[in-house]
C-alpha cells in the first residue's frame, strides 16, 4: 500500500475522511485501503486574553490515504463528495514517496508533541501589559519564544527602559 495525497475542498478535510471511511467500509474493497490521514498541528492561541488549543491543518485542502493502486480504489476515492481530485496526472495519480511520507508523518507527531504559540504580535512592535504588576505600562516587544510561551518586553520605569518577561497572554498589541 501507498499514500496518495487527495486535493478536497478546503475546511471539509475531516467531512471528507469521515466519508470516504464509511464508503470504504460499505464496499467490497475495504482490504485494499489503509490509513486515512489529515495531516495537522496542534498550537496554541490567544483570543480575546485567553489561551486556547487548536490543531491547524498543515496542508489546506488535502489529506493522505493509503490504498493499493488500482482503478477500483482511485474510483472510490474519486467519487467521494467533496473530493476534487488525486495528485498526479487524471489516468495515473502519483504516490508519495517513501522518505515524503516518513517527513509529513514526523512533522505531524513532531507537532503534537511540541505545541507552538501562534503570537499576534512581532519583535519591536508596542503592546500593552493586561496583567501581573506592570499592567497598564506599554513597551517595546524584545523577543519572542513561543515553545515556552514566553515574550520579553521593555517598558520604561522611573525613566529606565527595563526587560520584562511575561507570558504571551498577559500582553495584547495596541
Amino acid at each position: 500500500m501507498k499514500f496518495f495525497v487527495v486535493h478536497t475542498y478546503t475546511g471539509h478535510e475531516a467531512k471528507v475522511k469521515k466519508l470516504l471511511s464509511k464508503l470504504i467500509e460499505r464496499s467490497e474493497l475495504a482490504d485494499k485501503f489503509g490509513r486515512i490521514i489529515v495531516p495537522v498541528e496542534r498550537v496554541w492561541r490567544v483570543k480575546k486574553g485567553k489561551k486556547s488549543v487548536e490543531e491547524r491543518r498543515l496542508f489546506p485542502g488535502h489529506i493522505l490515504v493509503e490504498l493499493e493502486p488500482g482503478e477500483e480504489t482511485f474510483k472510490l476515492v474519486s467519487s467521494t463528495p467533496g473530493v476534487v481530485r488525486l495528485l498526479g496526472t487524471q489516468k495515473s495519480p502519483s504516490a508519495l514517496s517513501e522518505e515524503e511520507t516518513v517527513a509529513v508523518l514526523e512533522e505531524m507527531n513532531k507537532g503534537q508533541e511540541k505545541m507552538t504559540a501562534e503570537v499576534p504580535f512581532s519583535t519591536g512592535e508596542s503592546v500593552k501589559i493586561t496583567s501581573g504588576p506592570f499592567a497598564g505600562f506599554i513597551g517595546t516587544v524584545d523577543e519572542i519564544n513561543p515553545e515556552r510561551g514566553k515574550v520579553r518586553v521593555f517598558v520604561t520605569i522611573f525613566g529606565r527602559s527595563t526587560p520584562i518577561e511575561l507570558d504571551i497572554i498577559e500582553v495584547q498589541t495596541i
